[in-house]
């Protein structure tokens, strides 16, 4: 996989004139690509939070309207755990469970749907490819994929998964517990980048600082942007904000939540305004926040079932990257050859990325299906007879 570890920590007089700035007044955020040009002319501001943040393009679509009390229901888990949390197994990679809810209300979104069950706008459309966006209608039977292959990646601190759109959050302080949330990320031409980093500054109210460049762009429509949102409805970062040790990238809620589960952020991790909330009261300074890219994951049910799902790869890793062979060669490490796989079942996952589940191997696998019979030496036999009886 293309990998690109770009790692530059906050030094020591950054961060405290970081810390001492969310302490004193709300934290600035700015796009990384602009940060040459904040050296030279804004260098105050540089060393305040900086966000890559943006205009939805879901920006005209109708307001979501959710009970507060109705967005923390976690439906799937039986348990009565908090939302997006779930037990991890203890044998297995597989969480969660996928099952479907029917329409009640007609005014009710698809979008809707998907932030009470936790989940993102590019997960209920390609579980729901037949069902209208903005009027699934009344008796509609909706499909909640709230089933999860745990990421390749060590269980600790936070793991985003960018190809997914979903986060994951191990907390040290309750070893059996996973969180997961659905995230948007950057879009391509500001991909969130790969690699390690960790958590270093938590602000309440934030403001943004809309970068240089989008100033420019709106002054040449004739609309010029303030230099300074501050806190409010119409501040893009939200009400919470989780600064990286990789400069101009946060963990951040939004003003626009139909947005969450896409790829339309200028690089940060952006997340529904209820789970951002949950996650910065709990989330301590310096958590490990691994960023990766796994547009394939395989893994093992509880009942030994094997089952891999595929999401779009980022265009941005392609470059480098076989997905036939990479799904493959998951595939070999988790059974170390001693299971016969439908090597074509793989590939169609991989051609097909849906997020589905497919199941390979195991209890809830298929049965192969039988080799087809040939018929053509028995239909020479039966002529070869007739012939010498004839003679």
């Amino acid at each position: 996989m293309n990998i690109r570890d770009t790692f530059t920590l906050w030094g020591p007089t950054s961060l405290a004139v970081l810390l001492a700035a969310s302490l004193m007044s709300p934290a600035f955020a700015q796009s990384a690509d602009e940060q040459a040009d904040s050296a030279n002319q804004e260098p105050v501001q540089e060393q305040q939070a900086q966000e890559n943040s943006e205009e939805s393009p879901q920006a005209q679509a109708q307001e979501i309207s959710i009970d507060a009390a109705d967005s923390a229901v976690q439906v799937a888990d039986q348990d009565e755990l908090p939302r997006g949390h779930f037990r991890l197994p203890d044998e297995g990679d597989v969480i969660g469970e996928r099952y479907t809810v029917v329409v009640e209300d007609p005014k009710q979104t698809l979008i809707d749907i998907a932030r009470r069950h936790n989940i993102g706008y590019e997960e209920i459309r390609m579980a729901n490819p037949d069902v209208s966006l903005w009027v699934p209608g009344v008796g509609t039977e909706v499909v909640i994929p709230a089933q999860y292959i745990l990421p390749p990646a060590p269980r600790e601190g936070v793991v985003v998964n960018l190809s997914e759109l979903r986060l994951y959050y191990y907390p040290a302080d309750k070893p059996g517990i996973v969180e997961t949330y659905p995230v948007s990320v950057g879009r391509e031409e500001f991909a969130t980048p790969v690699g390690i980093t960790r958590t270093t500054v938590k602000v309440k109210d934030p403001a943004w600082a809309p970068p240089a460049s989008m100033r420019r762009e709106a002054a040449a429509r004739g609309e010029p942007a303030p230099s300074v949102v501050p806190p409010g409805p119409d501040n893009p970062l939200g009400e919470h904000a989780i600064l990286l040790a990789m400069p101009s990238y946060l963990i951040h809620g939004t003003n626009r939540p139909d947005g969450v589960g896409m790829r339309v952020s200028r690089g940060c991790i952006r997340m529904y305004p209820e789970d951002i909330k949950s996650l910065y009261e709990r989330l301590p300074s310096g958590t490990q926040v691994n960023l990766m890219d796994a547009p394939f994951k395989a893994g093992f049910a509880a009942d030994g079932t094997l089952f891999v799902q595929s999401f779009p790869q980022l265009e941005e890793n392609v470059e480098g990257f076989e997905p036939l062979l990479n799904a493959l060669e998951r595939v070999t490490e988790l059974t170390e050859n001693e299971a016969e796989i439908d090597a074509e079942r793989i590939q169609r996952a991989v051609e097909a990325p849906d997020g589905q589940f497919i199941a390979l191997y195991g209890p809830q696998a298929p049965e192969p299906e039988p080799e087809p019979v040939e018929l053509i030496d028995e239909l020479k036999l039966s002529d070869a007879t007739d012939a010498d009886k004839d003679a």
